[in-house]
């Protein structure tokens, strides 16, 4: 809830600090790390995928739920949807190039703790 906070204009150049709540970069690093944020920019790293496809790829998502975090993932420039005028509509969502920057990390994350739990080493 962002009641009653006010946002501040960065200046070119100023430095965003995501640790005060006028920090216009901090809703995009909520929404990126939400619980949801994550495994949405890791399951479209591959491919562009369809609602219910993207919603398979991600076990224990409701679709509420991944609609709720694609809107703000395509608010936030991270994510687009593209609608195909059929019957029903054809939805396909993809990251821009943005959301791909910004998946890298995440991708990278990933790996390495599948690795090492795959390594079976503490």
């Amino acid at each position: 809830m962002t009641e009653g906070l006010q946002h501040r204009r960065v200046e070119t150049g100023e430095r965003y600090d995501v640790f005060h709540t006028d920090c216009l970069a901090r809703d995009t690093v909520d929404h990126v790390t939400s619980r949801w944020g994550v495994w949405v920019l890791i399951s479209l790293r591959r491919n562009d995928l369809r609602f219910f496809e993207l919603r398979d790829s991600i076990r224990g998502i409701s679709e509420k739920m991944l609609a709720q975090t694609l809107r703000v993932l395509v608010e936030d420039g991270l994510v687009w949807r593209e609608v195909e005028p059929t019957t029903p509509p054809r939805v396909t969502y993809g990251l821009t190039g943005f959301g791909r920057e910004v998946g890298e990390p995440l991708k990278e994350l990933f790996d390495r703790i599948t690795r090492r739990l795959s390594a079976g080493t503490d």
